[in-house]
């Protein structure tokens, strides 16, 4: 959930001799400037190609008051954010409080002069409004949209009959005496906020944000069922509302995957409401629900707007503690936190995956920044809780000097990894279902810290949940094993997808379509190595009812009415599927010992031996990709973390790098550049041959990005 402050954003100047060159935009207008009349304005969005603005960004919040005057108070925030190579402005605003249409349409006309600066800055805009969420300031005791307009009428309402309406401090965006009421996309809400969409596209903007369309969950669970929506889950499957939440009925089970879709039109209409006044309108929509358990509860799931043209992810990547960043994290809390931004990688698809960045203080937020860099994803750099500061002005300066300097190695390369982990939202949803959202792996809030993730209760904890411990281990395995691998989305798959994959690990596959077994077979047959665990192998339909026969029980070499062997190695056409009926990753994810770990990493390295190596630490990150010629290594060293909670300090730590180096090829420079470092500029290194492999030895502080050419 967005943790939006009202109050006036925090921007220091900090400054840095490298700080990154912005090209300016075209002189100011009177009237506010249509993004299509700049010279450097991208073509609309076409075929899924995001304009390079958004591949490339580099985001922070920025607001103003309604009094603005765009000269004394609007300029100032925007040279301020360009003076920390900022090259997007989030604008937040007003536009989460009830407004009549008349103070909208003032509001307008003020976006529209504070995106006209931005632009003559060379800054682009992108505009936040929340989707499904309406506060009214004063509104517990005074008017306010539930009680005086169409509130009541348009609310979400859980399958008890609970209105989602509530009043201040429940949670930490909405004050003391504020009114939060949460509307139903199917309701004419729906009219009303895309006809405002509209208004706000015209403006001058350049890109919308709307904030987390999700059925909230804080005050009132398992919505919607007003009337707007059982009529028209009605209509789309035939059947009514379940009567209460029970995954043992088929319609409730079939209910939550109504709602995952039902999302998704409504994101869908939202894109569609901003290109229809600007046919170059792109969306980037904040999603709360990441790899881990909370999907299935709000509804919310991001991997359904993968494919999606013109609309991508802002994803809220939340951390440990609201006033403690990641400073007192496990080296598992940290395998979790690369989960997530992987998985928002991924699931984004080909689009630019937008993600926070949160931290408490400079040398734990540049480290989390770090980890969002190496997974492929564009900052928004910002101070946990809220979202209207800067965690330090200097660090957000420095890191995003550093992007700009190397945003094509970052953002243009091409990933290299042969290795996927199999991200499956039906198994998510249906194979054990738990209260907790298993977020990280330590639930219990460390001596002194003000708040924590979790209330404390172990099945909080993503190492009590059978699909998500064993998803996170596998990730776990693979990060301490320096195998370099990418997430598999499992909704949507298609057979591109696992093309470049020589590994596909499948943690707990349970729950599958026959259309997506069906992707599965063929790419096994074609020469794949499959590696899935579990107690029950493909064992559930899409919405978790019983299968009478594994759906990959061909490729398994299985059948259900057998006895399940503890492991098994089957040839299936030119691939092999290896089974193993332990959760050997959530074993891995839940102590310190090895041997679950080596079991699953065998057969990769048996299948696909990783071109690229390391020797050092098992706690630093590598990722690899490639561009042109060059090899492109990013290292992130998390080696402040152990065992148990720790006080946070920065380590330095010493490793070397193996490359192989093709036949017929040699390496002709290797440079290594870093944030950590006084100045971003690549700085040439020397790497040492031995047969057909070189090796360059480094000492990475938090990160690190190596740069190899092999010619």
């Amino acid at each position: 959930m967005s943790r939006r402050g009202l109050l006036r954003a925090g921007l220091g100047v900090g400054g840095a001799a490298w700080a990154a060159n912005v090209v300016p935009g075209p002189p100011g207008a009177p009237a506010p400037m249509r993004v299509d009349s700049a010279a450097w304005a991208a073509p609309a969005v076409r075929q899924g190609v995001f304009p390079e603005w958004a591949r490339f960004a580099r985001v922070a919040d920025g607001t103003f008051d309604e009094d603005a005057d765009p000269v004394r108070d609007m300029k100032p925030v925007i040279n301020a954010l360009k003076a920390q190579n900022v090259s997007v402005i989030e604008l937040d605003t007003i536009l989460s409080n009830w407004l009549t249409q008349a103070e909208f349409d003032f509001h307008v006309k003020q976006v529209g002069r504070f995106a006209e600066l931005a632009h003559t800055a060379g800054i682009r805009v992108v505009m936040y409004y929340p989707s499904l969420e309406l506060i009214s300031v004063g509104g517990e005791k005074g008017r306010s949209f539930y009680k005086d307009d169409n509130g009541k009428a348009w609310v979400q309402l859980s399958l008890d009959g609970q209105p989602n309406v509530f009043y201040g401090s429940l949670v930490v965006w909405v004050d003391p005496g504020d009114e939060s009421c949460w509307l139903s996309p199917n309701s004419p809400w729906r009219d009303y906020y895309l006809a405002r969409v509209k208004a706000l596209a015209g403006s001058g903007i350049d890109a919308l944000w709307p904030d987390v369309p999700i059925y909230f969950d804080g005050k009132a669970s398992w919505c919607d069922a007003s009337p707007w929506a059982a009529a028209a889950f009605k209509a789309d499957t035939g059947l009514p509302l379940p009567k209460k939440d029970d995954f043992g009925d088929t319609t409730f089970r079939r209910f939550i995957e109504w709602r995952h879709r039902n999302l998704l039109q409504w994101q869908l209409d939202i894109a569609a409401a901003g290109r229809a006044a600007n046919k170059d309108m792109v969306t980037f929509v904040e999603t709360v629900s990441m790899d881990y358990q909370y999907a299935t509860s709000i509804g919310l799931d991001g991997a359904y707007l993968r494919q999606a043209e013109g609309v991508s992810h802002a994803w809220e990547v939340d951390i440990l503690g609201n006033y403690d960043g990641m400073r007192h994290a496990t080296a598992s809390d940290w395998t979790c936190l690369i989960s997530m931004y992987k998985y928002a990688r991924a699931a984004s698809g080909t689009k630019p995956a937008w993600a926070f960045s949160y931290g408490w203080k400079a040398d734990d937020a540049s480290l989390v920044m770090a980890e969002l860099l190496a997974a492929g994803c564009n900052p928004y750099e910002v101070k946990s809780p809220f979202k209207n500061e800067t965690t330090d002005a200097r660090m957000r300066t420095r890191m995003y000097g550093f992007v700009a300097a190397h945003q094509q190695r970052l953002y243009d390369a091409a990933p290299a990894a042969e290795v996927g982990v199999y991200h499956s939202t039906a198994s998510r949803d249906y194979v054990s279902p738990s209260a907790g959202t298993g977020m990280y792996v330590n639930a219990r809030k460390p001596s002194g810290v003000k708040e924590w993730w979790s209330e404390g209760t172990p099945e909080d904890s993503c190492t009590t949940m059978p699909w998500l411990g064993e998803f996170r281990g596998t990730v776990k395995a693979l990060v301490y094993g320096h195998v370099p691998f990418d997430t598999v989305i499992g909704q949507g798959l298609a057979a591109a997808d696992l093309a470049r994959f020589r590994v596909l690990m499948l943690p707990n596959l349970q729950a599958v379509s026959d259309a997506e077994a069906q992707v599965l077979r063929d790419w096994v047959a074609a020469g794949g190595t499959a590696v899935i665990t579990g107690p029950a192998p493909t064992a559930l339909d899409e919405l978790g009812a019983a299968r009478s026969e594994f759906a990959l029980s061909d490729v398994l070499g299985l059948r259900k009415k057998d006895p399940l062997p503890t492991s098994r190695q089957n040839r299936f056409g030119a691939g092999t599927c290896w089974y193993f009926k332990d959760l050997l990753g959530k074993a891995f994810l839940s102590a310190t010992g090895q041997a679950g770990a080596d079991q699953l990493l065998a057969p990769v390295r048996a299948a696909a031996p990783p071109p690229v190596t390391l020797t050092g630490d098992r706690r630093i990150h590598l990722e690899l990709s490639r561009l042109g010629d060059d090899t492109v290594v990013q290292l992130v060293n998390f080696t402040c973390f152990g065992d148990k909670p720790a006080a946070f300090t920065t380590v330095p730590a010493a490793c070397s790098v193996t490359l192989a180096v093709p036949e017929g090829k040699q390496v002709t420079a290797a440079a290594v550049s870093s944030p950590d470092a006084a100045s971003p500029a690549p700085r040439p290194v020397t790497w040492t041959t031995s047969g057909r492999t070189a090796t360059v030895g480094l000492t990475v502080a938090q990160y690190a990005l190596l740069t190899v050419t092999i010619s």
